[in-house]
């Protein structure tokens, strides 16, 4: 008789639990749906829609990246010119403005 009562008093818990849980995932699932992250299903693998609408998005989307990816690259290769212009012995900078600032006071 007392485990009945035991259950009698745990059974609103258990209520309220379930329908906690429950209303928590329809928001979860709602708000990943109204911020457009991918939905997954039970084991946590995404499901996307497979249409021919998002196979072409996929398709631009990566012809882009591989055409910023050699736009990085020859910035890179650029970045490294100068990079090896500047810090070259022969380029010394500070003689050059001395060179510079010498013929200006002989003109004068």
């Amino acid at each position: 008789m007392d485990k009945l009562l035991f259950l009698e008093a745990l059974a609103p818990m258990f209520g309220i639990g379930i329908a906690s849980i429950s209303a928590g995932w329809v928001i979860t699932t709602w708000l990943r749906i109204r911020h457009g992250y991918p939905l997954d299903n039970g084991w946590g693998k995404p499901m996307y829609p497979k249409s021919a609408e998002s196979e072409e998005r996929v398709r631009l989307l990566t012809q882009e990246n591989a055409q910023l990816r050699a736009e990085m690259g020859a910035m890179k290769d650029r970045l490294a010119n100068v990079e090896r212009i500047v810090t070259d012995r022969g380029y010394q900078l500070s003689q050059e403005f001395e060179r510079l600032k010498d013929s200006g006071t002989e003109a004068n």
